[in-house]
């Protein structure tokens, strides 16, 4: 038996996570049209964090055909759906173990008004989606030295 070193903040972390999920999952189902889209079975993790230039979006969508996947941008709202398909070659019955999850996901994301939707950018590489929204040019930071009088 191996011996591990207890860290007494991961299950918190665990929850905080299960728990935004569950409301992220929750709220945006909520929105509008996409309620006629069916609860997702599966969620793929995606970090977003912010450039001087853009927010970057990425997605771990591990065995998923980039033709399988929409983004999409409406409303200063950016829509990740997709279905991970089951593989149909290989019986069930002959499973020992069945962890990965499939089917249809769906996310959505809100965008600060001061991106520009109309450049945004995607690559799929290695099972993960990154997704690049410019920031407009006049809302980009700028620094300037105020003189003291």
């Amino acid at each position: 038996m191996a011996i591990v070193k207890w860290d007494p903040f991961r299950d918190l972390l665990s929850l905080r996570d299960r728990m935004d999920r569950l409301f992220d999952d929750r709220l945006s189902r909520m929105r509008g049209p996409e309620d006629a889209i069916p609860h997702s079975v599966w969620s793929p993790a995606v970090d977003v964090y912010e450039t001087p230039d853009s927010l970057v979006l990425k997605a771990e969508l591990p065995g998923i055909k980039k033709e399988d996947v929409s983004v999409e941008v409406k409303d200063n709202t950016l829509s990740l759906k997709g279905e991970r398909k089951f593989e149909k070659n290989i019986e069930e019955e002959n499973y020992h173990r069945m962890e990965r999850a499939y089917g249809s996901f769906y996310r959505l994301f809100s965008l600060p008004t001061t991106v520009d939707p109309d450049k945004i950018r995607a690559s799929f590489k290695n099972g993960v989606l990154e997704i690049t929204v410019p920031k407009m040019e006049a809302e980009r930071t700028k620094q300037i030295t105020v003189d003291i009088e």
